[in-house]
């Protein structure tokens, strides 16, 4: 054992110390790793920051924008949605739902890929059915890995000891060879998710981040709002036919704000904004904020009818407008001014409806009142109009409703949406392109064609797991390139000696799994595989069931964030700490060894 061994095994021991400390954060300790080997010179300064470039990384990061593509069309919200109404609001019914769709899809596209699509969707369902993330992504990532040993395709590792076994003068697995024991192994894995995973999965309480900030319902009780949305219908000779909103002076005339207008269009009425220079048609129909005694007048003196609406028609205008509260910083410009000074419509296009000062609601005039520091105000808008708002420095963003989450800024876009992820699938389960190329296509395709814009897509990049994988994949080079790799497997079989075949199956898929739990399980495969074919030859066995093993094993180690990319990719938006792959993932391990053993002599005896 050379000096530069021992100091890649060191760096590798205090590397899983300090992931195990949950002191730092995991991206910025892949990379250390990344300095310290190109410190040390172990790695050229190329060899060290390889992993950036990787093939897997660029792969993860254009799934990334595929995935908010289809957040931002809805498709992901209207996936989450048809969920979310089979499961309810509980985690059990949810995961049964998710869980064989994940199975399916896993069949015939990478996990990696999976994962990174499914983020979002699991993520919209997690809200809505007030669940900490944590509970529905890690049996997803478990799910997904299991089953990517489905077919020959499902994962890296299933290709590589087919081609292992090509280049020893075998034949190679064929596409479905992996999937009889596959779909046993996925069936194992749901009975354990749902009875002890389920017991060992973290149970962190919901905060802002998770999902629980207030509904609309929840701004209409805060302000005082109830009974003050009213439905106005326009009589043939209203005055208002004609006239701007400007024109109209509904606020300073009769304390009330229009927001929204429903307009006949060709096939239905459409929602639009009240927009200052939106000019009064006949046979609109008008949605205003206000007193019952003021809209009475307003209707009486401008020959408006007052109707009640249906519960369908409040969730089609709270498709397309809703509430965001503000709250008046020291030096913002507004200080000093009325609401109807601040020209709040004219500037942003949002209504001002409501104002709180003190913890109360100034419920009449308002629209006079000089405004203060500290004081909070409620808009009512279009979301397009909301969103824009979060660059503002003269107001600050207290909270958006819950509903913002479902907005689709690209929604028309949808269709095409659909056709670029279902193109992707296609391009990569039946090898048309190689997984990377199909990914970036699909990402540019979703520029492209609206379904996502170009900062969209750079902000949708999650760069804690690209970081975290990035960072990890020189590890293994240099294991590979000090000698270290051989080392560990050399003194293991020193030790054991002769050996039967489940002996072999047994410690070629042990030795597999905790490699694969620090390093990635390609390079595992990679390394383990020819080791394999030649252990099972010198005990003169046939070496596929040993492969098969070997290749189970590296797509089953679950028990850190870094055994895979897409246990990586789970952390940040599950809030995960290291522990707790361990203490969920340990015992499917053990179980999935168990069954390995038992069934795969069965289907490829020795």
């Amino acid at each position: 054992m050379n000096a530069e061994m021992l100091f890649v095994f060191a760096l590798f021991v205090s590397t899983i110390i300090i992931f195990l400390s949950d002191r730092f954060r995991m991206d910025m300790v892949a990379l250390g790793v990344v300095v310290a080997l190109g410190v040390s010179g172990i790695l050229t300064p190329q060899e060290a920051v390889k992993g950036f470039g990787d093939n897997i990384v660029i792969m993860i990061a254009a799934l990334f924008v595929v995935g908010e593509g289809i957040f931002r069309t809805g498709v992901a919200s209207a996936i989450g949605n048809v969920i979310v109404k089979l499961g309810g609001k509980s985690e059990v019914r949810l995961l049964l739902v998710l869980l064989p769709v994940v199975s399916l899809l896993s069949t015939s596209i990478s996990s990696t890929g999976t994962v990174a699509i499914l983020i979002p969707i699991i993520l919209n369902m997690a809200r809505k059915a007030q669940l900490h993330p944590a509970r529905l992504l890690m049996p997803v990532a478990l799910i997904t890995l299991v089953a990517g040993t489905t077919t020959l395709i499902g994962t890296p590792p299933n290709i590589i000891v087919s081609e292992e076994l090509s280049k020893a003068g075998r034949a190679g697995f064929g596409f479905f060879d992996f999937t009889t024991i596959g779909f046993i192994l996925v069936a194992v894995s749901l009975v354990y998710v749902f009875t002890l995973g389920r017991l060992l999965l973290p149970k962190y309480p919901l905060d802002g981040n998770s999902g629980t900030h207030r509904s609309l319902a929840d701004f209409t009780a805060r302000y005082e709002l109830d009974g003050q949305l009213h439905k106005l219908y326009i009589a043939n000779d209203s005055p208002v036919i004609g006239r701007t909103i400007t024109e109209l002076s509904l606020r300073s005339g009769y304390n009330v704000t229009l927001f929204a207008i429903a307009r006949k269009g060709r096939l239905a009425s459409e929602f639009v904004p009240a927009m200052l220079n939106t000019l009064i048609e006949a046979n609109d129909v008008l949605w205003l904020y206000g007193q019952e005694a003021d809209i009475a007048r307003l209707c009486q003196e401008q020959h408006l009818r007052a109707q009640n609406y249906m519960p369908s028609e409040m969730q089609r205008i709270q498709h397309g407008f809703g509430y965001m509260e503000l709250l008046l910083p020291p030096d913002s410009a507004f200080i000093g001014m009325t609401p109807a000074e601040a020209a709040f419509r004219r500037r942003y296009g949002l209504n001002n409806i409501a104002l709180r000062r003190m913890g109360k609601v100034l419920a009449t005039q308002y629209n006079e009142t000089r405004l203060e520091a500290g004081d909070q105000l409620l808009f009512a808008g279009a979301w397009s109009h909301i969103q824009a708002m979060s660059s503002n420095r003269d107001l600050i963003i207290l909270q958006t409703p819950a509903e913002m989450d479902d907005v689709a800024p690209h929604e028309k876009n949808a269709p095409l949406a659909v056709i670029i992820l279902l193109a992707m699938i296609a391009a990569m389960a039946f090898n048309w392109l190689p997984n990377v190329i199909a990914a970036l296509l699909a990402a540019m395709l979703m520029i492209m064609a609206g379904c996502v814009s170009v900062k969209e897509a750079y902000q949708s990049l999650n760069e804690t797991s690209l970081v975290l994988i990035a960072g990890m994949l020189p590890l293994a080079l240099a294991m590979q390139k000090t000698g270290g790799m051989d080392f560990v497997v050399n003194a293991m079989l020193d030790f054991f000696g002769e050996m039967s075949g489940i002996t072999l199956m047994i410690l070629i898929f042990v030795l597999t799994n905790i490699l694969s739990l620090f390093i990635s399980n390609t390079a595992t495969a990679v390394l383990v595989a020819p080791i394999g074919i030649q252990m099972a030859q010198q005990l003169g066995i046939a070496p596929e069931p040993i492969m098969l093993s070997m290749a189970i094993a590296a797509s089953t180690a679950f028990a850190t964030p870094i055994a895979s990319p897409v246990t990586s990719l789970i952390v940040a938006p599950g809030r995960y700490r290291f522990s707790d792959f361990g203490r969920v993932g340990l015992p499917l391990q053990f179980l999935l060894l168990i069954m390995t053993v038992i069934i795969v002599p069965l289907f490829f005896p020795f």
